[in-house]
């Protein structure tokens, strides 16, 4: 079934050829511009962020952008699209072991954040199968359905409190149309690729056997703030640097609002301060840290008088860092 092309470039605002590094200066400044938690229109931004988010999820992973690019560039923001063969993660087998087209076996879902053309794309569809049989006519043998999985994106805030989310799942087989609407519920501490079982809800099967599982794969979202390593969140901190030298107190931002940290004198650039159990939750009960990275920031130009400080402190200061 044809879907709408997604240019995922046109979404960050940036040309084809941008640099990995302008990506991601985009994405962030997108994001924090629509990000739900800040925006006045709540509805509005959380539908921008997603797709926000989407693009970034292809254009910021060097082998998707690469899968992406080769589509071509000549397609139109929403304009009808049929993916080329090969390109879903369809796996051609129908029960009783016929073959058949993604055109007549055909899954979708709905509420996951992450639209019909991703989902296309890059999008996880059928796993196992019905069996070896080689002919539709052959003696039907009772067989359990395929797992149906699919890619499920979740904010960090999620993450962090738990959600419950609408999910529609619509199979197609041929011209039979069946459309089904699960609670999904996202438990407190999912972590990147951790997949959510529903079990009973995947393809039914043949002959009498059990029905498959539906299993939908979390994909954290990209947050303007943070990076997540397991359930740390990683926090990059600009100083000025005198700060560095000097040590100073900043306010960094978590997912449950800003906290003041201490920063020792003479940090270097990509130390690590670690601010305890202010990350994501684990399984255990307990939470991941916030570890806050620094980055000595220069100013880009200066007045005449800063310049003379400057130069004084050249004259002064004994500090030699290639000793």
């Amino acid at each position: 079934m044809p879907v709408q092309y997604k240019d995922y470039y046109q979404t960050l605002g940036v040309t084809r050829t941008a640099s990995a590094d302008e990506i991601k200066k985009a994405f962030r400044k997108l994001a924090r511009e629509f990000h739900p938690d800040v925006a006045k229109d709540k509805k509005r931004a959380e539908e921008k962020f997603k797709e926000i988010n989407e693009a970034y999820e292809v254009l910021g992973d060097p082998e998707k952008r690469k899968k992406y690019d080769e589509l071509g560039a000549n397609w139109k923001s929403g304009a009808e699209f049929r993916p080329p063969p090969g390109y879903g993660n369809f796996d051609g087998q129908s029960p009783r072991g016929r073959t058949v087209t993604p055109e007549e076996f055909e899954t979708h879902f709905g509420g996951t954040g992450f639209s019909d053309f991703f989902e296309q794309i890059f999008g996880a569809r059928m796993r196992g199968g019905f069996g070896g049989r080689d002919n539709f006519d052959a003696p039907e043998t009772s067989e359990r359905g395929r797992d149906i999985e699919g890619d499920i994106m979740v904010t960090l805030e999620e993450a962090m409190r738990g959600a419950v989310r609408t999910v529609n799942v619509r199979h197609t087989i041929g011209r039979s149309v069946k459309t089904e609407t699960h609670q999904v519920k996202i438990p407190p501490g999912v972590t990147e690729g951790q997949r959510l079982r529903i079990a009973g809800r995947g393809e039914t099967g043949s002959g009498g056997g059990a029905a498959g599982d539906l299993f939908l794969r979390v994909r954290l979202a990209r947050h303007p703030d943070f990076e997540v390593e397991g359930h740390n969140l990683i926090y990059e901190a600009e100083l000025a640097p005198w700060e560095a030298v000097l040590g100073t107190n900043l306010s960094v931002p978590t997912l449950d609002g800003r906290v003041n940290i201490k920063v020792p004198p003479g940090t270097q650039g990509g130390q690590k301060l670690r601010v305890r159990g202010r990350g994501l939750p684990d399984r255990e009960g307990g939470h991941g840290d916030l570890m806050v990275v620094t980055r000595i920031a220069v100013p880009s130009g200066i007045s005449d008088a800063e310049k003379k400080l400057w130069e004084q402190l050249a004259r002064e200061s004994k500090f030699n860092p290639r000793i």
